[in-house]
């Protein structure tokens, strides 16, 4: 039997192999007919009915203190099954970031058409981050002593946290794509690095937020929008260049690495 918060091959065996592609399987595997799709049907609901246990857990007990035992117990599946669908508690985290960075992608969808002003479409889609990830705001302050670990599969900047951050950026390039503010050309390619960090910025702040409502996280996405659209649009002006080039070639060297999951390492002919 695998130990509790750890990826080892219980009873559904070959636990890691399988918890790398469960994410993605149904999504990429032949159209199933008959039996088949009926497996493949009633493997999505169990993966799902683990996660949703493992949230509410997680809310209820913390996450330190939930077990993976528990989870199973608590879903009505055996402790095998549940590693075999989620390898360990921190896979179970990233199965929550990819159902979040879903959502948020489909609920602003109406906005991000009907908005064309930087500001209002930044707003729009931060906010609908904050309303989406309401119901999770006790259980986000659980584990994000873990996320803060840069060495932590949680971390999002981290290689296993790819997915759901390269779809968070992917995001905000649609945010400036669809914007009748443009930004400087030499500015643009990081722009969308940037706004996923201020993203990450707005996330601290709410974990931390104590007001009724995280009102005050909300107060922080409509005082920033503005300023964030009118720096974008002030970088086409002619006699800032040098310094948006100059800004460029800080955040090439000390930002986006770190925005592309790539943790400051030390070069080889450093010794």
């Amino acid at each position: 039997m695998a130990s509790e918060g750890t990826g080892g091959k219980a009873d559904g065996g070959g636990a890691d192999a399988r918890t790398g592609e469960a994410a993605h399987q149904d999504a990429t595997a032949p159209r199933a007919t008959g039996p088949a799709r009926e497996r493949t049907s009633q493997g999505s609901r169990t993966r799902t009915l683990i996660l949703e246990t493992a949230l509410r857990l997680f809310q209820e007990r913390g996450y330190d203190k939930t077990t993976m035992r528990a989870i199973a117990q608590e879903a009505g599946v055996s402790v095998g099954n549940a590693y075999y669908y989620y390898a360990s508690k921190e896979h179970l985290i990233q199965g929550f970031y990819d159902r979040i960075a879903a959502e948020h992608a489909a609920a602003v969808t109406d906005v991000l058409a009907r908005e064309r002003d930087l500001a209002g479409r930044l707003r729009g889609v931060l906010l609908t981050w904050l309303d989406i990830a309401a119901p999770y705001h006790r259980f986000a302050a659980q584990f994000f002593k873990n996320a803060a670990d840069p060495d932590s599969p949680l971390s999002p900047f981290s290689d296993a946290s790819e997915g759901p951050r390269e779809a968070a950026i992917a995001l905000h390039r649609q945010v400036l794509a669809g914007a009748d503010t443009k930004a400087d050309p030499e500015l643009a390619a990081a722009l969308p690095r940037l706004l996923w960090l201020q993203q990450m910025g707005l996330v601290l702040y709410w974990v931390h937020d104590r007001s009724e409502n995280c009102e005050r996280s909300r107060r922080l996405v409509e005082r920033t929008s503005p300023l964030v659209a009118r720096a974008v649009a002030a970088s086409r002006f002619r006699v800032l260049r040098p310094l948006v080039r100059e800004v460029t070639d800080v955040l090439s060297e000390f930002v986006l690495p770190a925005a592309a999951g790539a943790a400051a390492r030390p070069r080889s002919d450093q010794g």
